[in-house]
């Protein structure tokens, strides 16, 4: 995998601004990186197929899942001083929302900056210091000064997506990316690696690549890729929650520079136990460092898709995020890779016998 090249795509697709439902910039990235990789075919919701060109036909389906939205914000009125009145988009703790730069489209396609506001503590009450932050005393001010200002001149009107303003950046020296997006923009990018890895390679199923929408307001596109593709067995990518800052040392399961995650339960699935551990061991085989976990919250798409159809095999490669659902995600580019190789190694390891055991 050439570093550099991967680095410049998943910088791409993290910086493209895609909120649940505005998946649009996020989705023309993954079509200039997937257009020399097979078929390509897209739906009403925005969802993006990539039919491997290898494929043959009547042979068991493998559906690689990541999802291509983030979490945001929406414009729900504007005030009338001019600050925007907004609701979040997927999970947000407030308190990490204020004092920082967001990118706000406007009703001309065009994304204008914004900062998160919140009254300053010079005008609060004691009780306003004390209690925790409601998403109504959270603003988006572009620097209008009414109502008529804000609509008029900068353009801003109800409905439209506010993403945060974040850029991506990698620290060579410590293998370090940094970003936003991550969850799940690292997840899109490692389907389009791993196609890539597999180009040229003889296999036994065929591979269909498939970022969904809407992930982040309940697993909605999804529900409608898995019904498209009908896979046999699925790998579902996602930049997952790292854990490493946040609990005890014991407890630790999802650090960075660990490898990729394997989680055996979360909210919505109990990982198909025989998949899971044949991946397990296919690392252990292959030298692939991997994390193993027990997730008492959360989810992925693996819950719509394990589900569909008579039921899927379904494991999840999580790349560890730190600070996933704020602004900034810190991420380990050699977990990236690791995930992509665990990948690659299930995919050429697949065929009608091993897919029955599951």
């Amino acid at each position: 995998m050439d570093k550099k090249n991967t680095l410049k795509m998943i910088a791409d697709i993290s910086n493209a601004n895609g909120t649940s439902g505005f998946e649009d910039l996020v989705v023309n990235e993954l079509r200039k990186y997937s257009s020399d990789l097979g078929t390509i075919k897209e739906d009403t919701l925005r969802n993006l197929y990539v039919y491997r060109k290898g494929n043959k036909g009547n042979r068991p389906i493998v559906q690689l899942d990541a999802h291509s939205d983030e979490v945001g914000f929406m414009v729900q009125a504007i005030r009338p001083n001019g600050t925007l009145q907004i609701i979040p988009i997927g999970g947000w703790i407030n308190s990490n929302i204020p004092a920082h730069k967001v990118w706000v489209r406007n009703s001309e396609g065009e994304y204008i900056l914004g900062i998160t506001s919140s009254k300053p503590p010079h005008f609060m009450t004691e009780k306003e210091r004390r209690n925790p932050l409601d998403i109504y005393d959270i603003t988006v001010d572009v620097g209008a000064t009414s109502k008529e200002e804000a609509t008029d001149k900068f353009k801003v009107r109800i409905g439209e997506p506010i993403c945060p303003a974040v850029s991506f950046e990698y620290n060579d020296e410590h293998d370090l990316m940094i970003g936003k997006s991550f969850d799940c923009r690292l997840g899109c990018a490692s389907i389009i690696s791993t196609l890539k890895e597999l180009e040229n390679v003889e296999l036994n199923v065929d591979i269909v690549g498939a970022t969904a929408s809407q992930e982040e307001v309940g697993v909605r596109g999804a529900t409608l890729t898995a019904n498209t593709v009908r896979p046999d067995i699925a790998i579902v990518f996602e930049g997952c929650p790292a854990d490493d800052t946040v609990v005890s040392e014991y407890e630790i399961q999802t650090a960075i520079k660990k490898g990729p995650m394997l989680r055996h339960i979360d909210s919505k699935m109990i990982t198909n136990p025989r998949f899971q551990r044949f991946a397990l061991d296919l690392c252990k085989k292959n030298n692939i460092p991997a994390q193993e976990s027990v997730r008492k919250s959360g989810s992925t798409n693996g819950a719509a898709i394990h589900l569909s159809n008579k039921g899927v095999p379904t494991i999840v490669i999580g790349i560890p995020v730190r600070y996933a659902h704020t602004h900034f995600g810190i991420s380990s580019y050699e977990d990236y890779a690791n995930g992509v190789a665990l990948a690659c190694e299930i995919i050429k390891s697949l065929d009608v016998d091993v897919l029955n055991k599951f």
